[in-house]
């Protein structure tokens, strides 16, 4: 883990001015060196869009409300579950009041939080929901800010199968395995498969990546050349696939389903190479995770699962 770069993006706006102060013991209520309370948005790869979108979108949510200071982060990678340990490490170093997290991992991530939270800081799961079982052995329980992924990637295959009928010919790109995100989505697509008696030719993780995507779906295409469609856990991964089909020459024969709504997207939601995708509105996750924080600083006692919205997003608007 050390030596590692594991941040990207640092962002320090004039209230969210980079937390400060000497590492506390390991127990007892953090407490930030300045009047405001200090929170860390701790995020995934900030060469996402997604994550991108959610920075700004919490920057702009901390900057209305004007009451805390800001920290957010992101890794280098998708799958740089040290680089989000050492951040959480970093932020209870800094001893903020609460970190909002978007876990690489559902289950690596628990114990480095669980130190934090015995050091008094709120802690808050957006996005990727953390492991109930492992949660449950750690003794601690977080309070969860996201959606339906399942539901969602349900929708968004169900487009797919409208546009093959039945016994189309289809393969899936998953997300990170131990994400809670990527196997909820992987079973959301099977979902929609079942239903709509699509016939699933080969399923494989490209990490969340679109570089990644682009190889795995190639290799795809040389093993199925009778692949009909895609479900793509998320819109980076949409992106490779889409870049692979064109290099076989093969644009408007295959379809595509995906996930994020991010803006690289729209061509393709516009063109139709993809029939859907599915806005989960990581701002407002990232917004509502900051709020929860800092009701959870102020005292309240939050758990369980607070439901943000998802909507389809197709060519002819369907929500």
């Amino acid at each position: 883990m050390a030596g590692r770069a594991f941040l990207i993006g640092l962002t320090a706006v004039a209230l969210t001015a980079a937390a400060c102060g000497q590492e506390g013991g390991g127990s007892g209520n953090a407490a930030p060196k300045s009047g405001k309370p200090e929170v860390c948005l701790v995020m995934k790869s900030l060469a996402n869009d997604f994550f991108q979108g959610m920075r700004d979108g919490a920057i702009a949510h901390a900057a209305k409300r004007g009451d805390l200071k800001l920290q957010a982060v992101g890794t280098q990678n998708e799958t740089d579950i040290d680089g989000q340990v050492a951040a959480v490490e970093k932020c209870v170093t800094q001893r903020v009041s609460a970190i909002v997290i978007a876990p690489a991992d559902s289950r690596a991530l628990i114990a480095p939080l669980k130190r934090a939270m015995s050091a008094g800081v709120k802690v808050v799961n957006i996005d990727v929901k953390l492991d109930d079982a492992a949660l449950k052995g750690a003794g601690a329980q977080v309070p969860f800010v996201g959606p339906d992924n399942r539901e969602g990637a349900r929708q968004s295959g169900a487009e797919l199968a409208k546009k093959l009928g039945r016994g189309g010919k289809v393969v899936m790109l998953d997300g990170n395995p131990g994400a809670a995100n990527a196997e909820q989505r992987a079973q959301g697509f099977k979902d929609a498969i079942a239903q709509g008696d699509l016939k699933l030719l080969d399923a494989k993780t490209a990490h969340w990546e679109t570089d990644e995507a682009h190889t795995v779906m190639g290799n795809m295409l040389t093993a199925h050349p009778d692949v009909q469609g895609v479900m793509a856990a998320n819109d980076a991964m949409a992106l490779g696939v889409l870049k692979a089909i064109q290099d076989a020459h093969k644009a408007g024969a295959i379809k595509v389903a995906s996930f994020d709504n991010i803006p690289a997207i729209q061509a393709g939601v516009k063109d139709g190479s993809v029939v859907a995708t599915v806005d989960q509105f990581g701002s407002a996750q990232a917004a509502m995770g900051i709020d929860y924080a800092m009701r959870m600083i102020k005292g309240e006692t939050i758990t369980g699962w607070q439901k943000t919205q998802i909507k389809l997003i197709t060519a002819a608007g369907q929500s």
